[in-house]
């Protein structure tokens, strides 16, 4: 997954992009990693709520190519500035986007041995194929291990019980625990993952890496069920060094919780729609997502007396004024997907982005748009890394001609994204309001325009993006048959 900064000015000549080298590998702040309760959601003929669609995720459904990881530190940046009228409603947008990869031979970094601890839900809710599915993906788990990890299970329902303590990650009774999980019962989220923690703090060491991955299907439905409390468990352990991974399986779980706490937790959150997402999640958590490279991290971002920032898209921690915009990241972790096409068992874990739109408020030219202030300390060398780049316009956004100026490829499918997650989330809020034909509508101009950007420049991520579109248009004509055609409005913050 790539983490990249986008800034949007609601401006507009052709497309264009230059070739870039692929990225050694992409780097991703956690989060939500899918929309896939979203798109599922589609799938079975029905109208999601704005609830079930993240930026974060959205994004992280996307891979990006960036060029070659060539800098010192674990962390590379690369900005890109690209102009062109969005794809919805037509209002002009300048956009400037920073992307961050790591260089290849931090691949090959021995990481330091897990204390892993997975809480898992064996309520009762947990019969039949999910229980099947999560046992098929916690054996495909095991061969990422290795025999200094420290593997512990804790199983919840209406009570929790410590089923394995702190096995060596080889140990010959990890397959057996998996094997003999048995549901049945109410759910206590809170006494699971409170149990997973202390079981984690026993055996934290400054030789290991202490995580958590909590695994439900359900709503809390024993014990402390305010959620608020829930998530301020996993700040707290968050604070004291112990990140938490969530993972939702089938159709009721509470999808605002489970994210939330992955947030709260400084980790990464899934939602499992099938077996092959089970198996590929354990096995790539594992691997990569559970220790970072880098952490404590700053993303400062301050424009000129030209523009004025409106909104952020694509993260929740953020602090935000007229012209400056600070995040602040626990960890950076490496990314599941290699490219666009690497979607064989899902698209989760590809990309990601932090997006600003902007609005011009005075006559900006080509030259500096603003200021980035970037730093992190490097779990390689436990060394704090600080860079400081200005933020440049090849072009002056009142200059670009109808069909938009993009510096490079890597901005310009950030752009079409952003088109597509603002559409979707218009969409489903006109929808949830019963305005179908307003939803309908904003779904057209998108399937019309990215469709047609598509043809030229072919993507699996967009194209695949284009068939969710177009399940939202068919599910909303089924829900009214009579569709009034409306004149697209701005974008929320226009």
């Amino acid at each position: 997954m790539i983490l990249f900064l986008s800034l949007f000015a609601c401006t507009d000549n052709t497309l264009m992009g230059s070739t870039e080298s692929a990225s050694d590998f992409g780097v991703t702040g956690g989060g939500a990693q899918d929309f896939g309760k979203f798109k599922e959601i589609l799938e079975e003929g029905g109208i999601p709520g704005p609830e079930t669609i993240d930026d974060v995720g959205f994004f992280a459904e996307h891979s990006i190519e960036l060029p070659e990881a060539m800098c010192e530190g674990s962390i590379c940046l690369h900005s890109q500035v690209g102009h062109m009228g969005n794809m919805i409603s037509g209002s002009d947008c300048t956009v400037l986007q920073l992307g961050m990869n790591a260089p290849a031979e931090l691949v090959d970094w021995e990481r330091p041995p897990l204390n892993l601890v997975i809480a898992v839900d064996v309520s009762g809710s947990m019969k039949g194929d999910n229980m099947s599915a999560l046992k098929s993906g916690l054996h495909q788990m095991l061969p990422a291990l290795q025999p200094t990890d420290l593997v512990s299970f804790v199983a919840f329902n209406k009570s929790a019980e410590v089923v394995v303590n702190a096995a060596p990650g080889d140990g010959e009774g990890l397959g057996a625990a998996i094997d003999g999980l048995t549901p049945g019962g109410g759910t206590d989220i809170y006494e699971g993952l409170r149990t997973a923690y202390d079981q984690g703090v026993a055996f934290d060491t400054d030789e290991n890496t202490t995580r958590v991955m909590l695994v439900s299907d359900g709503i809390a439905t024993e014990g402390l069920t305010d959620t608020a409390r829930i998530l301020n468990l996993a700040e707290a352990y968050n604070d004291e060094g112990i990140g938490l991974t969530t993972i939702g399986l089938g159709q009721d779980f509470d999808i605002e919780l489970m994210r939330g706490l992955a947030e709260e937790g400084g980790g990464a959150f899934y939602f499992l729609q099938d077996v092959d997402a089970v198996t590929e999640v354990f096995s790539e958590e594992v691997s990569s997502f559970l220790v970072p490279l880098a952490e404590d991290v700053t993303i400062d971002v301050a424009v000129y007396d030209d523009y004025l920032l409106r909104s952020v898209y694509g993260s929740h921690d953020f602090q935000l004024t007229d012209q400056r915009a600070r995040l602040d990241l626990d960890i950076l972790q490496t990314a599941h997907r290699e490219g666009a096409d690497d979607n064989e068992s899902g698209r989760r874990g590809g990309g990601g982005a932090l997006i600003l739109e902007m609005l011009p408020v005075g006559d900006p030219g080509a030259g500096p748009v603003g200021r980035l202030d970037f730093s992190y300390t490097d779990t390689r060398t436990g060394e704090r890394v600080l860079k400081e780049e200005l933020i440049m316009s090849g072009v002056a956004p009142g200059t670009v001609g109808e069909g938009g100026w993009f510096e490079g490829e890597t901005v310009e499918k950030g752009f079409v994204m952003l088109n597509l997650y603002v559409g979707f989330e218009i969409a489903a809020e006109r929808s949830n309001h019963g305005d179908y034909s307003a939803a309908w509508s904003t779904l057209n101009a998108l399937e019309e325009n990215v469709g047609a950007y598509v043809l030229e420049n072919p993507d699996a991520d967009l194209e695949d993006d284009l068939v969710y579109v177009r399940l939202f248009m068919d599910n909303i004509e089924r829900e009214q048959v009579l569709i009034e055609v409306q004149e697209v409005e701005p974008w929320p913050a226009d």
